[in-house]
């Protein structure tokens, strides 16, 4: 439970690093001691909806969007946080593959041994890009589904996918692999993810302040330096 005066988030993975960040650089210039909470994506949204008492959530804006409906989260006062495209890497020493053209990456997929994804709103896209180039029943024996909160880097660094797809935001940093660069313009897969105060929150105005800062231009050299651009 969080302290008095203190606000407590949960996000998904995608957003863990620019968060942690943000929360310490707020809680340095207002006072306010900020803490999110990193999960998958899926379980974060299941325990804003189970009524776990949090100030603040940041997911992917659709996730949001089914928040509010279900009455979880105050809709009207949602702030996008940052646009987040879907990056490809390599395990460390593995030779490098061409991704610069839609072809290529298609080529890529074809070739690959293992292929990693995501469960969050990345890996669903990729696999209607599989369908979209006819090539989802060719590859869906090679593909491996990273659990929620398991990042895709850990299993191309482990051996477990020669070629992984991820938010270029999860991939940067990890150990063991090559990261190859963000999916070319023709397919990129760009997620925005939006943050929005809990619908029973007693620390509205505070939660309303915080989110004013992390759609703030302040944050913009943050958010480019966590891979990700400003919403």
């Amino acid at each position: 439970m969080s302290m008095a005066g203190s606000l407590r988030g949960i996000s998904s993975m995608a957003t863990k690093g620019l968060l942690a960040e943000l929360a310490a650089a707020y809680t340095g210039t207002s006072g306010v001691p900020v803490a999110f909470e990193a999960v998958g994506g899926v379980d974060a949204a299941r325990r804003v909806s189970a009524g776990e008492p949090f100030d603040v959530v940041v997911l992917a804006s659709d996730a949001i969007d089914k928040l509010a409906a279900a009455g979880k989260v105050d809709v009207s006062r949602k702030v996008d946080v940052v646009r987040s495209g879907v990056a490809v890497a390599v395990a460390a020493g593995a030779a490098q593959v061409d991704i610069s053209t839609e072809e290529a990456v298609r080529r890529a997929v074809l070739d690959a041994a293992r292929i990693a994804y995501s469960t969050g709103p990345s890996g669903v896209a990729l696999i209607a890009l599989f369908e979209r180039w006819g090539i989802a029943d060719a590859v869906k024996e090679r593909l491996v589904q990273a659990p929620p909160g398991v990042p895709v880097g850990s299993l191309l660094a482990r051996g477990e996918a020669s070629l992984g797809f991820q938010q270029f935001s999860e991939l940067i940093g990890v150990e063991g692999i090559t990261l190859l660069g963000p999916l070319p313009p023709a397919v990129q897969i760009t997620t925005i993810f939006s943050a929005a105060p809990v619908a029973n929150t007693p620390k509205a105005e505070a939660a309303d302040a915080l989110l004013a800062y992390l759609g703030s231009p302040a944050t913009e050299e943050a958010k480019r330096r966590h891979g990700m651009e400003p919403a």
